[in-house]
């Protein structure tokens, strides 16, 4: 076979293969369907949240990404979990607070007791569990999963129409997809605590998202109100970045 021949059939054999996306974005697909599965939570729904709250145009099309970080307003989007991981740990001993990780954008000030480490708020099943907890009981309440996913972002109906109308969007055009054989699983964090899926096993909402005036802030309606045991958590994670 001459050079020309080969490259020839070597280009139209990329062609014929199947495009796959960068294996990050894998993972939040895969633990969107992983958790349906478990919950009964609808997979279009987990993967529309996910799309709405961390999605990025990479090579023609719109996927999720688990190494993201909204910190105060501003999103950012790392390479791998090492580098956001640090970036987050760096912004809490900044003093900062207000900042959503992983798939879901789980939101630290809100929601960080119920995880062991921010490495856990990272892990895309640990995230897609408890958003689908979330979402059963927001589900529960109002009877529209759209609704939900409103209320998942904001209790303010001015940013949870905003809100609605992108994951709408998303969720229009997604259908129900198998978990793809091999498919990529993060590492668990240890020392899981987390809530479980079942709403009746999570903590009445009481303090819904921004209350204080925080308005327009990204991140997901308050469950649970952190109180003073900040340092443990963190701390895990310190031990862990050996800082």
């Amino acid at each position: 076979m001459t050079r020309a021949a080969l490259f020839k059939f070597l280009t139209l054999l990329a062609l014929a293969l199947p495009v796959r996306g960068d294996a990050s974005a894998d993972l939040c697909e895969a633990a969107a369907i992983r958790v349906a599965q478990e919950t009964g939570v609808p997979q279009t729904v987990l993967r529309a949240i996910s799309l709405t709250e961390t999605g990025r145009a990479r090579g023609g099309e719109v996927r999720p990404w688990p190494w993201t970080v909204n910190l105060e307003g501003a999103g950012h989007w790392f390479d791998d979990r090492d580098t956001a991981l640090a970036f987050a740990y760096r912004s809490y001993k900044a003093g900062k607070r207000s900042f959503d990780l992983g798939c879901f954008q789980i939101n630290y000030r809100w929601h960080g007791e119920n995880f062991a480490s921010l490495e856990e708020m990272f892990d895309p099943e640990a995230g897609a569990r408890y958003a689908a907890g979330f979402l059963k009981r927001l589900h529960a309440e109002l009877g529209d999963w759209s609704k939900a996913a409103g209320a998942y972002h904001s209790r303010t109906e001015t940013y949870a129409k905003r809100y609605r109308k992108r994951f709408d969007r998303f969720h229009a055009g997604l259908t129900d997809l198998p978990l793809p054989q091999g498919a990529p699983s993060a590492p668990a964090a240890p020392d899981r605590r987390l809530a479980q899926a079942d709403p009746g096993m999570i903590r009445p909402n009481s303090y819904p998202l921004l209350q204080g005036g925080q308005s327009g802030a990204r991140g997901l309606g308050s469950l649970v109100p952190l109180g003073g045991g900040g340092t443990p958590f963190v701390a895990a994670t310190a031990r862990r970045l050996g800082q």
